[in-house]
This record gives C-alpha cells, structure tokens and sequence, in this order.
C-alpha cells in the first residue's frame, strides 16, 4: 500500500526503539496525560449532564412547571383550566392548594408543605406516580384525611403506612379559651422516594377536598391550577400571558424559575466553567508534546540531515515531526475516549458500591437536591473532548516541526 514519506517515516520513528530512553518515556507519559485529561473530562461531563437530566426529569417534573393562582379561592377551577388548555403549549391542567407547617409525632417534629391535589388530575402534571415505595396517589380519598410523605420525612417521623400524624397549622383557632393552633390527623396511606432530599423530606399530598375543609373553605374550592408545558422553559412567558388574559390583577402566575432557577442555572454555569478548567489540563498534557519533540528532533538531527541530502524539502521533513506528535496525540486521545466513556457509563454503580461497602454516603440527602451519583453520556460531549485534544495535540506539534525543518545537514552532520 503507497503511502507518502513523510508518513512512513512519522510513524516508523513513534514505534522505533529509540536509544535515548528518556525521550521514549516522555513520549509516554505525554500519551497517557492526555489519555488522562481525555477520560477526567468526559466522565465530568457526564456527571454534570446527569445533574441536569435529574434536575430536569425528576425535581423539575415534581414542582410545578408554573401556577396561576388567584388572590381569593377558585370555585370553578375546571373552566379556568379549560382556557389554559386553549394554549398548545399547555399539556395538562390540575387543581391544587398548599398549605405550610409542621407534621408531628411522639414529639418528633418535621416542617412540611402540603400540596393538596385532585388523585386524578395530579397523575397528568407530576410524575409522583412512578416513585411510591408503598401505597399510591389513589390512596388520597377525600373525608378520608390521608396523607402522602417522603421516605425521609417517615424516617425522620418514626411512622409508617397507618400510623397516625397530626398536621400543626401556623394559623391560629379563637375559641373562649383563647387562641390555639389548628391542629389535624392524617393517616399516613402512601410513601415516596424521589432521590430529592429536599422533597423526600418537606413535601407531603393529601386530597385537595380535605385541605379545603381544613382552610374552611367549600369542598369544590382551590387555591389555584397547576400546569405542565411542553417545553418548560417556555413556562415564565406562558403563564404570565395566560393570567393576564384571563383577567388583569384577578390572577397572577408563578413558575418553576422562582423556586429552583438558581439551582439549575448554578448547574450549567458549574459545567461550563468545569469543562473549560479540564480543557485546559488537556491543554497542558497535549503540549507536553512540545517537550518530547524537541527531543526528538535533537535526538534525530543526523537523521534528517541525511534525509536532506537525499533530496528530502523542509517542508517535507515538517510534515515527518508533525504525524509523529499527531500520532502520540490520537492515541492518547483514543485511549482516553474509550476509557471515559467505560468510566462514565459505570460511575454510578461504582460510587454506589463503594458508598455500601464503606457504609457511608457521599451525597447527603439534606445538603443536595439529589442523594445519588447520576451520569448521562452524551455524544457530543465526547465529540468535543476528543476534538479538542486532537486540535491541541496538533497545534503542539507545530513549533518543533518547523525547528526540525530549519535544521542545516553541515551543521548537524559536523561532529557525526
């Protein structure tokens, strides 16, 4: 197979024994840096894309996308949702209130947010559904006054299916005797686990009815519609167009940017700056290529000097340095890629398995979001790594190339 000159002999001097073995193991250990910085970035990159799918698919799909709510209760939640839906950009429509405080038992207390939902309704904007360890959203019947927790808040609680907990309202009942705090039993018919801390542990579901007797309110009255959208990031604009269509100062919406934008843009802007610190240890493992060909070139000095005298052009001895750096710098590359993209496909397990064989938990449920490792290999990511390592590895090359091609064959052949 033909192959041009300078090729054959690039490549012939990275696989030849050389007799300086320092220059070998430099060539070495640049080729395994940047295997190195390859596989750190790729595998970074992919636990920052894991945080923001979770972010997205799991809290993001818990939250509401946005709500439009009214300064007094709705009556006619149905008609409200119904011009909502008007919208295309509108999936689903469900009625909802909230109400804060505390949920106790046997002296242990929690801080909760109860949302009240309709069982029905609730199942087309939230994806609650899928994460039940025990008992379901059809649990919640209304007269019934049961109640859905987060794992951590039963762990935190002591309680399980059955058991009994009393609500403790922030408002306050007037009676004769004086002023009292409301207080309500629940029994506890479902329990969650998202893998949030946050909502494993604060939020809580009951029915929408039962919250409505509990606030004094008339069964069919609602603080206000939640609504899932087809692409959330449209969910700022929408709402706010929808609540001022339906009446000026008689609604007013809120969206999913108020309660957890920060989080999620802190996340892109963390993967960002990450990847642009990992570049540049990239950047540094690939111009450890300078070092080895410029050892190199001193090491092959004769070598190109007869190669000049055959007839061999500057340009030509050039291109003989720049395929070998080339050649370190895409093996180096490949090596990187195929064990950053083994490693990110299996980060997850193994933090997982260390965290139970040490017995000790990495990512503690009440200072993150999540409590787990997650991880998302994109192609693109790795695209971009392997693109840029290969541009760096190359550009590296450059400058002793081109002191190779500057070489004179008198000056180099004088004391041979």
């Amino acid at each position: 197979m033909f192959r041009p000159l300078f090729v054959f002999i690039g490549t012939r001097y990275t696989r030849a024994k050389r007799r300086n073995h320092f220059v070998s193991f430099i060539s070495l250990t640049s080729m395994i840096g940047l295997a190195l910085g390859v596989l750190v970035m790729i595998v970074v990159l992919s636990v920052m894309n894991g945080f923001d799918h979770e972010m997205r698919s799991r809290v993001l799909g818990m939250v509401p996308h946005a709500t439009i709510e009214s300064p007094t209760p709705l009556s006619d939640w149905r008609s409200l949702g119904d011009k909502a839906m008007a919208n295309k950009q509108v999936l689903a429509v469900a009625p909802f209130s909230q109400m804060q405080g505390l949920l106790t038992n046997n002296g242990k207390v929690s801080k909760v947010l109860i949302n009240a939902v309709d069982p029905v309704e609730e199942a087309k904007v939230s994806i609650i559904g899928n994460f039940f360890k025990q008992g379901s959203l059809d649990s919640l019947k209304a007269g019934e006054f049961g109640i859905v927790i987060g794992d951590n808040a039963a762990k935190k609680l002591g309680v399980g299916m059955g058991d009994k907990i009393t609500f403790v309202s922030p408002e306050v009942s007037v009676t004769p005797a004086g002023m009292f705090p409301r207080l309500k039993r629940f029994t506890v018919v479902g329990i969650f686990h998202v893998g949030a801390g946050e909502i494993d542990g604060y939020l809580a579901m009951t029915n929408v009815e039962d919250l409505a007797r509990l606030q004094r309110w008339p069964r069919d009255q609602v603080q206000g519609i939640r609504l899932k959208f087809d692409d959330l990031f449209q969910a700022p604009r929408i709402a706010w167009q929808l609540a001022q269509s339906l009446g000026q100062g008689d609604f007013y919406a809120r969206d999913w940017t108020r309660t957890h934008g920060n989080l999620y843009q802190a996340i892109r802007m963390e993967k960002a700056m990450i990847g642009l610190l990992l570049l540049l240890i990239v950047a540094v493992a690939a111009f450890n290529i300078i070092s080895t060909l410029v050892m190199v070139v001193n090491d092959k000095k004769g070598d190109i000097a007869i190669l000049r005298t055959l007839g061999a052009t500057p340009r030509q001895i050039m291109a003989i340095f720049m395929v070998q750096g080339t050649v370190i710098g895409v093996i180096g590359t490949a090596i990187g890629a195929l064990l950053g993209i083994f490693a990110a496909l299996n980060v997850s397990a193994a933090i997982a398995g260390i965290e139970r064989l040490l017995g000790i938990k990495f990512l503690n449920a009440d200072v993150y979001f999540i409590d787990y490792l997650p991880s998302q290999l994109l192609t693109s990511d790795v695209v971009m790594v392997c693109g840029a390592a290969l541009l760096l590895s190359f550009l590296a090359t450059l400058y002793p190339a081109w002191r190779a091609a500057r070489t004179q064959p008198a000056e180099a052949l004088r004391y041979e």
